[in-house]
């Protein structure tokens, strides 16, 4: 186990799974998104990690938010200041979202705020049945800083991501099932398992041809399907220069599990 004294680290099998360890509720100072970016900056380097779970420790909340002790200070400061820090945690996000393994997001209580934002950073999330999602910034004469305003309507719709950062009320993991906001709701104490479970799945394949589905996928939103299309025939053509496509295709022939290397 590789750990901060923030945020645990293991790796097993291909799979990461990363702990955020900041009690009792996992908030999101300044020290545990650094940390956070730490640990994130190693597997995106790492070459035997295929798939990356990411959760809080215990089971109350997977994050409730940002530390919200720290925004006194932050209203004192100058423009370019609060600037230097949002924009800080916006890195940290985008590593997480551009980063090329598969990330699953493990709810296992409240996700708040800056929670579900990093939540909405990654690629899948699996969420234990007592969770709780939102973005309840706007009680505080806030709004979603950290991502929320953008990743939010992409999942949900527009109109949906407006009420639920109008209202800024919390749902239950089977509405956010039900809104496409989560992908799979299990009793609480089995999301691990879960998580585990499909990582591992992942972790079988080749990380050439997961990289590229994420890529195509993440990239291609933002374009014209004329576009889109075009990243993703350029990156069809490039996928078969690989070693893992060769694998693949010679194992499928020979009837035998496939033997990737991720090269």
């Amino acid at each position: 186990m590789r750990m901060s004294q923030l945020v645990q680290f293991t790796k097993q099998d291909g799979v990461a799974t990363v702990t955020i360890d900041n009690p009792p509720m996992n908030v999101l100072s300044t020290r545990v998104a650094q940390a956070i970016k730490d640990v994130f900056l190693q597997i995106k380097e790492d070459p035997e990690v295929i798939a990356v779970i990411l959760t809080g420790n215990g089971d109350r909340a997977f994050m409730a938010g940002a530390d919200i002790k720290e925004f006194p200070s932050w209203i004192q400061l100058g423009k370019e200041e609060v600037r230097k820090i949002a924009k800080a945690n916006h890195e940290v996000l985008n590593l997480i979202e551009e980063i090329q393994q598969p990330t699953i997001a493990m709810l296992n209580g409240f996700t708040f705020g800056g929670g579900c934002e990093l939540a909405l950073a990654c690629d899948i999330r699996i969420a234990e049945e007592h969770a709780k999602l939102g973005l309840p910034e706007v009680n505080l004469g806030l709004f979603p800083g950290a991502g929320g305003t953008q990743r939010l309507p992409k999942l949900v719709g527009p109109a949906k991501a407006k009420e639920i950062m109008f209202l800024g009320e919390a749902i239950s993991a089977n509405e956010s099932l039900s809104i496409g906001l989560v992908n799979k709701v299990v009793p609480k104490g089995e999301g691990m398992t879960a998580a585990k479970s499909m990582a591992q799945k992942i972790a079988g394949q080749s990380l050439q041809a997961l990289s590229r589905i994420k890529k195509a996928v993440n990239e291609g939103a933002d374009q014209s399907l004329e576009s889109a299309l075009e990243l993703e025939l350029n990156l069809f053509v490039d996928i078969f220069s690989t070693d893992d496509v060769r694998e693949g295709v010679q194992a499928f022939i020979e009837k035998r599990p496939a033997q990737f290397t991720h090269k």
